[in-house]
């Protein structure tokens, strides 16, 4: 028959097993209804105060340090208690100074001592590595066969970047004890701030080989899968929820897996019994919506991402976000552009990714083109192709027809002055050019479109012309024997340009028209001088 006391040490054993296994809300549980019966079990205190602070409840634990019975608070556990809630409060020489006295009142008779100390160094951002690593080394000795130690020794050593002593710490833990999972964890923790997938991955693997029920090494396979492969990452997901502390930010997990192992519906009903539970988290609104537009669902996606803008901060809205609203506005079924438009450029106004930046761009140049806004298409289309490697002779030229559409011709000018520097090859550049240049000047009277339109017909070879060439050619003419004709008043020149376009064209009436026209008036000028 076990005694109550077994059962109460026993209690205290497996109090200490949780925080191994950092189920630390079950070790604080333990603890505290372990110490309602065993008040003046120092260590116990020690233990859920530790408890306390792994989960961030700073409070709490100072709460509890004050009901530790007057008599323990010069015991070991007392003074480390001591130390321990200092540092927490950042009171370094204090901490250092009640570390010492627990020494002292141990008289070295507890070898493990210092591994507790050192801990708390090791888990505190006021911890004094140097002070921990010293303490564990005057007990090295006396503890060289226990993992604890190596494996605290170990954090030590990654915290100063030392990754060569902290391997060799690890490995030394795992080696005295092939079943202390923790070792092996830590070893995969040190290649993971290496990035060394390979090696992390199979230390976190040997740590659930060396024991099934070390919940953390799930945890780091489970969020290293997460986004590369969802399914892998379900699976090592449910082995950690099997083993954890029960929490909301594993509903709120499961809830994202779902999501992402593309079980859009599941996801919805748990999302929205979470939101039944708590209201307050608007991140769910927008992981129901992203499931709706999966699902094809655009109007009920659109309802939860307003839901989601109009409760969650602004400070935690991304471009996706943005993008999303945008996309679900200029879809068929909601269908207002102006809207999605807005939106395209706020995730441009807060995106970094160049490319991600780009495709924002060409979205809101041909939503701009489809409501007929060409000055804001140019404009996108100028910032496209700007400082965009994959940018081509395509981009430049929507971007100047853009220019030339909104009536932006000096801008449209400038854009085909690029492409005929860059493709000075290609007839384009010079027809565009002559365009804008005879949209500024209207009247003709300066000649500004005159040299892109003779250029035009030097780069255009008249052996071989397409359809669009000759239609370029003729109002290159055309242009010309106007110009010659109304401006400079010389006809003869204007006849010759209209005879070139009778060379591509004989059956031409309009050029046959206006040379009898010049002739007759050449002739009359004639006959009067």
């Amino acid at each position: 028959m076990i005694s109550l006391f077994q059962i109460n040490a026993q209690s205290s054993e497996m109090g200490k097993k949780y925080f191994y296994y950092q189920k630390y809300s079950s070790a604080e549980n333990l603890f505290h209804q372990y110490l309602k019966d065993n008040p003046d079990d120092d260590e116990a205190w020690l233990w859920l105060i530790k408890s306390y602070l792994r989960q961030n409840k700073v409070g709490k634990a100072v709460d509890t340090f004050s009901l530790v019975p007057a008599a323990l608070l010069n015991s070991p556990g007392g003074f480390i208690a001591k130390g321990t809630i200092a540092l927490a409060r950042n009171k370094k020489d204090s901490a250092s100074f009640y570390f010492e006295k627990a020494m002292d009142a141990a008289k070295a008779k507890n070898s493990l001592l210092p591994v507790l100390i050192a801990e708390e160094q090791v888990f505190s951002e006021n911890g004094n590595i140097a002070y921990a690593i010293e303490i564990l080394s005057k007990v090295h000795k006396k503890a060289k066969n226990d993992p604890w130690l190596h494996t605290t020794l170990g954090k030590c050593y990654r915290l100063i970047h030392d990754g060569s002593k902290a391997y060799q710490a690890f490995t030394t833990a795992a080696e005295k004890d092939k079943n202390y999972a923790a070792a092996f964890f830590e070893l995969g923790k040190l290649f993971q701030t290496q990035k060394n997938s390979d090696m992390y991955l199979s230390y976190f693997t040997k740590a659930i080989a060396a024991d099934k029920d070390y919940a953390p090494a799930y945890y780091e396979l489970y969020d290293h899968f997460l986004y590369s492969n969802p399914s892998k990452a379900m699976t090592y997901f449910n082995d950690y929820t099997r083993l954890a502390d029960k929490s909301r930010q594993l509903d709120y997990s499961y809830t994202d897996l779902l999501y992402l192992n593309k079980n859009y519906k599941d996801a919805i009903v748990q999302a929205q019994q979470l939101l039944r539970q708590d209201s307050s988290v608007p991140r769910l609104q927008k992981l129901i919506a992203y499931s709706y537009a999966e699902l094809h669902d655009t109007t009920q996606a659109l309802s939860f991402m307003n839901k989601y803008f109009a409760e969650a901060p602004d400070s935690i809205f991304i471009g996706k976000d943005f993008e999303t609203m945008a996309l679900l506005y200029a879809s068929p079924i909601i269908d207002e552009k102006d809207s999605a438009v807005a939106y395209f450029e706020k995730a441009a106004g807060v995106t970094t990714d160049s490319s991600m930046l780009s495709d924002y761009y060409a979205e809101l140049a041909k939503l701009s083109k489809s409501i007929e806004d060409y000055d804001a298409q140019a404009k996108w289309l100028g910032l496209y192709y700007q400082g965009n490697k994959k940018a081509g002779n395509v981009d430049l030229f929507n971007w100047g027809i853009a220019a030339f559409r909104s009536g932006n011709f000096s801008l449209s000018d400038t854009v085909f002055s690029i492409y005929t520097e860059k493709y000075p090859e290609q007839g384009f550049g010079y027809y565009w050019r002559a365009k804008s240049n005879a949209a500024i000047d209207t009247a003709m009277e300066n000649g500004l479109a005159i040299p892109y339109y003779q250029k035009l017909t030097e780069v255009v070879k008249t052996d071989s012309l397409s359809s669009t060439d000759k239609k370029w050619i003729t109002e290159a003419y055309s242009y010309m024997a106007a110009y010659e004709t109304n401006t400079r008043k010389n006809y003869n020149q204007a006849i010759g340009y209209f005879q070139k376009i009778l060379t591509l064209d004989p059956e031409n009436e309009t050029a046959k028209k206006y040379i009898s026209i010049l002739e007759d008036t050449v002739e009359k000028m004639e006959d009067t001088n």
